[in-house]
């Protein structure tokens, strides 16, 4: 029911827009280009007890051809993720070619790096490297053909777990937004005392800087008898 000077969006209509925010977050599709020595890193707000999937491939860089080429099998790439609290969750060394898996347990920015083991590659060393990289947080990790082929799923069963699957994820990022949001207010409560408590500290200063001018005026004026 529309209200005085607006109107609101029907529930499902919001409950939609919300999934549709969450699916455009859950999925990253992207290269970039590294050197041997680069090493590049990605920060990505992730829920607390949410897997999250890396799939990435190389190619290698032909001078010759001038163009980006599979990279060798010798070739592999480092991976380390760490939590908000800069703890390790995961620093493995793959393929030319591969995918990382991780399940957050701590709500906020997660930091993902990747660099090549170039200084062991003289094929490639002082070249440049093209790393594709796609990541897939939530219920979008999950591979459903092969959960219905495992648990022998009807489409509507498998149609069904998958709406429970994103239901969960809405959920988890609901509750990521109110940990944000509690933490914004704790910060900003924490800098309102101690901007208060600044406050009386100048005021207890200024009068104490007051009283001790006065003093010394009054003595200076003794001094010169001019009292």
């Amino acid at each position: 029911m529309a209200g005085v000077g607006g109107w609101r969006l029907p529930a499902m209509v919001r409950l939609t827009l919300l999934w549709l925010a969450v699916c455009v977050a859950c999925a990253r599709g992207l290269y970039f280009h590294i050197g041997e020595t680069e090493k590049r890193c990605f920060i990505e707000e992730i829920p607390d007890e949410t897997m999250v999937i890396g799939n990435y491939r190389t190619q290698m860089w032909d001078k010759q051809k001038e163009v980006f080429l599979p990279s060798t099998p010798g070739l592999g790439m480092h991976v380390e993720v760490k939590d908000p609290d800069g703890k390790v969750v995961l620093s493995r060394q793959y393929g030319s070619e591969g995918r990382f898996t991780f399940t957050s347990h701590t709500p906020g920015d997660h930091q993902i790096c990747l660099h090549s083991n170039s200084t062991r590659m003289a094929l490639f060393a002082g070249g440049k490297l093209r790393v594709h990289l796609d990541i897939q947080v939530g219920e979008h990790a999950n591979n459903y053909p092969e959960i219905a082929a495992k648990d022998k799923l009807t489409e509507l069963q498998l149609r069904a777990r998958q709406l429970l699957d994103q239901v969960e994820q809405i959920q988890k990022e609901q509750d990521y937004q109110r940990y944000r949001e509690e933490r914004f207010r704790l910060t900003s409560e924490s800098t309102n005392q101690r901007v208060l408590w600044w406050s009386i500290a100048q005021t207890v200063i200024l009068i104490l800087t007051g009283i001790w001018q006065m003093r010394h005026l009054k003595s200076f004026f003794e001094a010169k008898k001019l009292v």
